[in-house]
């Protein structure tokens, strides 16, 4: 944002110094041809009065030679009707012959500046034209190397002067706007990472970004009560529901039937850890904070080789590739071992005992991927394994959903596929955004 603003007031200002400074650099330099046309009509006068006065064109030639001496801008010639010229520009052309006919000076435009032409009248009202001297006066046009070069120079100066000043005031401003919003920013970002919602510090800045900083205390006040409230409620949740259990587990451990009460039983106990993953899952936030990062890597080996020992007692063939670290990934750690769990358990309950299993674990910069096989039969073609309650085997549907999400919340995904090994492929890729 401040360099947008720099650039745009760069821009603004840069055509609005052009627009006044490019006609002022014309002005001048017309102004100063208009001096150098005053001076030459000055000289033309002097010279004037000597071809007028004398008749001996080497005094002329004397005279010329010491006015077009030096670095003038201004060059002087005499043009006789005879043609015997004296000056630097001699030669005649129909503008000279005009001038002679007519008797009238007139002033015209030649490559590189100006060109005045005087006729001389020396023998007073009844000289003939055609014996008429001209005096030709040539006017540089003012250049780089003149004054005009000068001040073009300081209006350029002036120019990035002005430029460089008005840029600082603007970044100045920029600044006054921008820091404010990127300390907002920064905060907001870490709303959550620690476990804590702070408020915005040393709200500061514009108006409007004074007003921005108190709406997100509000929203982060109002996160705050929400949590609390939600952990209030799954509390008396949990307290609740104690009372009507435990009275539950009573009446059926009086129940005379033995296969009733195991079953009564064994759905309590279900019941019972329902409701534990519930309260479980809600305090999570408070636990882990909104925002969790965990080594993934050695979580992941970790939960792969807890599965080796059941692989062995079964006799299955157990094959293992795993990476030895890689970077914080965007999930928790029971989260990491709550997918490597469902992905396991799927192959080791929907496949027959001795089918082999490989599972390799590769880490790069910011993911990792968990790939498991198997030589069983494979997943179904006709339908979605990894949709909730989507299942082909006569299971809840729900383990490859949960990995599925696991994966999808960190910017990864799953996909199932067929395996070299004959049976299914299912990857996970984990990623750090």
């Amino acid at each position: 944002m401040r360099r947008s603003l720099l650039v745009t007031a760069g821009a603004a200002i840069s055509m609005v110094l052009l627009a006044m400074l490019v006609p002022m650099a014309i002005l001048v330099r017309s102004y100063a041809l208009e001096d150098r046309l005053a001076r030459a009509a000055l000289e033309v006068q002097a010279v004037e009065t000597v071809v007028s006065r004398y008749d001996d064109r080497g005094s002329v030639s004397v005279y010329l030679d010491r006015l077009n001496a030096g670095d003038s801008p201004t060059r002087v010639t005499v043009l006789y009707p005879s043609g015997a010229d004296v000056g630097p520009d001699q030669g005649e052309d129909d503008r000279v012959l005009d001038a002679r006919n007519t008797g009238r000076a007139r002033v015209d435009d030649v490559p590189g500046g100006s060109q005045i032409l005087v006729p001389v009248s020396r023998g007073g009202s009844s000289a003939l034209p055609d014996q008429t001297p001209v005096i030709r006066v040539v006017v540089e046009e003012p250049g780089i190397t003149s004054s005009v070069g000068v001040a073009w120079g300081l209006l350029a100066l002036l120019g990035l002067t002005l430029l460089a000043g008005s840029l600082l005031v603007v970044d100045r401003l920029g600044r006054s706007f921008v820091q404010p919003i990127r300390r907002l920013a920064e905060h907001t970002q870490t709303l959550g990472t620690t476990g804590s919602l702070a408020p915005v510090p040393d709200a500061s800045g514009p108006a409007e970004v004074r007003e921005l900083a108190a709406a997100v205390d509000r929203l982060v006040g109002r996160i705050q009560l929400l949590l609390a409230r939600e952990r209030e409620n799954v509390a008396d949740l949990s307290h609740r529901l104690r009372t009507p259990v435990t009275a539950l587990r009573l009446r059926v451990e009086s129940v005379v039937d033995a296969d009733l009460r195991e079953r009564l039983g064994s759905d309590l106990d279900s019941l019972q850890a329902t409701v534990d993953g519930i309260v479980r899952e809600a305090r999570r936030s408070e636990r882990e904070g909104l925002d969790p990062r965990t080594d993934a890597v050695p979580v992941l080996a970790e939960r792969v080789r807890h599965w080796a020992p059941l692989a062995e007692d079964l006799g299955r063939p157990w094959q293992t590739d795993l990476a030895a670290s890689g970077p914080l990934l965007r999930a928790s750690a029971a989260d990491l071992e709550a997918l490597v769990d469902v992905l396991l358990d799927n192959v080791f309950s929907h496949t027959p005992d001795d089918v082999p299993v490989r599972v390799t674990l590769t880490a790069g910069d910011d993911r990792v991927e968990l790939v498991v096989e198997d030589a069983g039969p494979g997943l179904p073609t006709d339908l979605d394994v990894t949709g909730r309650g989507a299942s082909g085997a006569g299971s809840t549907g729900l383990g490859l959903s949960i990995a599925a999400r696991t994966a999808e919340d960190s910017g990864g995904a799953l996909v199932t596929g067929a395996s070299d090994m004959g049976g299914a492929r299912v990857s996970v890729t984990v990623q750090t955004d």
